[in-house]
């Protein structure tokens, strides 16, 4: 068996919470720990939308990572 052991280019990653800091927090988070991976930020993009069942706003983030 063979291991091959390739550098990442590209990672996305999604994120959600009920409240904007905890959002915030999540994504400072996993920027820091995709820097030991040697990723950097290239775009976040987020969104809001309204929960009915728990009768709050529900704050979700994607964030794509790169190599460099």
């Amino acid at each position: 068996m063979d291991i091959i052991l390739d550098m990442m280019k590209d990672k996305v990653e999604c994120l959600q919470a009920y409240d904007f800091r905890e959002l915030e927090r999540a994504i400072e988070e996993r920027m820091e720990i995709n820097k030991a991976l040697a990723l950097r930020v290239k775009s976040v993009q987020h969104q809001v939308t309204f929960d009915p069942v728990r009768n709050k706003m529900l704050y979700s983030a994607v964030v794509h990572f790169i190599a460099g």
